[in-house]
Order: structure tokens, then C-alpha cells, then sequence
């Protein structure tokens, strides 16, 4: 599927798993609409974690690194509560400015070893997103990296420093905010905790100020609705899934 063809209809995705790993780059990046499939699946009995690559230190135009780290992991943590999420890790990679995409591999190689999931979940990792906005280079090393350690994870002579057996059951990746979506899901039952999730991201939102939301519900319902449209009218959010 080619850019130009995204708008065709959605397929359901796939149900016959357990665990989920999601791996971004900052705090807020699942709460833009990957949130209400992840309550939807918490909520259906399956296991999802979160690994964020850093802790969205430098994503506060009027607050310190030293004082905006420890305040969106608090905000990270209360939002994924939310949809059903409590194992939430942060790593150290520098907000802004990730690029040792060797080191992320190992990170999430390590991480996918520890928590052995059959789906794994990422953030678009090409140029744009869907509207053509300009995708920022943190979200586009992170779900490069993703994509190649899914692969890392299963050999288990990459990363031998580990100490981890290698994980070959990662059976699909799904990546959100994709201008390549193939799959959705029906969020209906789901809507106003993905909302409640992205609004505990509270400070975040305030320091966009004009350029942000004070209240995000329209702007998630209408990109809920817009989805649907491609999936039987339904509210859904939606992924690109890439088998393994």
C-alpha cells in the first residue's frame, strides 16, 4: 500500500494474542490516538506495556529539563493508568536529539526479551504523518530502530552481552499515526478514556498554549470519526500492521 492509496477500507486487527509491547520516544506519543485500542485490548484481559525512549525533558518551551523530566513521567504514568497500563519504563535517551540507533536497538532488543509480546507497537517513522505534517527525527529513529530490533530480539547472537534468551514470537508490529494504515480498531466502548488518558498529560497541554489543545476530546473525536469512515463508521483508531 502506497501513500497516495491511504483512504482505502481498514481491516479489523489481529485478536489471537496476549502481550503487547509499546516502544516510543516521548511521553503524550501513545495518547494521540494509538490510547483507545490500547484500553480496549487492557480491557478485553491482554497485557500491554509501555517503553518511552526518553522522558520528554525537552518538550516544555518554559520549563527546565531538570524540572519537565520527572513531571511528564509522573503525567506518562497517570495517563497510561488510564487504559489499563501500569508496567510504563523510561529510558535515558536525550529528548530532542535521539540518534544512536544502535544503543535503541539494544535498549528495545532488551526490553522485547524481558516482556516476550506477540504485537509490538511504535510511532510512525517516515517522513510525514497523515496530512501531510513534517514528522519530527526522534519518532523517526525510534520506530526505525523498533522495526530492527524486533529482529535483534529473536537472534540470539545480537546484544550477547544481554544475558537474555531471544524472543522469536513477536508476530506482528503495528506502527500508529502511519501514512500507510492497513488495520483499525472500533473505539467506540473506548473514546472517552483515550481523552481522559491524553488529558492527564496535563502541564504538556498547557505549555502549547494556542498551538495546543485545552480540550483534546474534539480533536481526538473528530480524528476517531474520520478513521471510521474507512471502518464501518465506527469510532477507530488505526495501524499500519507489518507481519514478521
Amino acid at each position: 500500500m502506497t501513500e497516495q492509496e491511504q483512504g482505502a477500507e481498514l481491516a479489523p486487527m489481529p485478536e489471537d494474542w496476549q502481550r503487547a509491547l509499546a516502544v516510543v520516544a516521548h511521553p503524550d506519543d501513545m495518547e494521540y490516538g494509538s490510547a483507545g485500542a490500547v484500553a480496549k485490548w487492557t480491557d478485553e484481559g491482554r497485557s500491554v506495556a509501555y517503553l518511552l525512549a526518553s522522558k520528554g525533558e525537552a518538550g516544555i518551551d518554559g520549563m527546565s529539563p531538570e524540572e519537565a523530566g520527572p513531571l511528564r513521567v509522573q503525567e506518562q504514568i497517570a495517563s497510561s493508568a488510564v487504559v489499563g497500563v501500569h508496567d510504563v519504563e523510561f529510558l535515558d535517551h536525550p529528548d530532542g536529539v535521539i540518534t544512536d540507533q544502535l544503543a535503541l536497538r539494544r535498549d528495545f532488543a532488551a526490553a522485547i526479551r524481558r516482556y516476550r509480546p506477540e504485537l509490538v507497537i511504535t510511532v510512525n517513522h517516515r517522513e510525514y504523518f497523515p496530512g501531510g505534517m513534517f514528522n519530527m527525527a526522534d519518532h523517526r529513529h525510534v520506530g526505525t530502530a523498533v522495526l530492527d530490533a524486533v529482529r535483534d530480539a529473536a537472534n540470539r547472537w545480537v546484544f550477547r552481552d544481554l544475558e537474555l534468551p531471544p524472543w522469536q514470537g513477536v508476530r506482528w508490529i503495528a506502527i500508529g499515526g502511519s501514512t500507510m494504515d492497513t488495520h483499525a480498531v472500533d473505539i467506540s466502548t473506548t473514546m472517552d478514556r483515550a481523552v481522559a488518558s491524553l488529558r492527564e498529560h496535563r502541564a504538556y497541554l498547557a505549555a502549547l498554549g494556542e498551538h495546543g489543545m485545552a480540550d483534546p476530546a474534539p480533536f481526538l473525536r473528530e480524528h476517531a470519526e474520520e478513521t471510521g469512515k474507512r471502518f464501518g463508521g465506527v469510532l477507530a483508531t488505526s495501524f499500519e500492521l507489518m507481519p514478521v
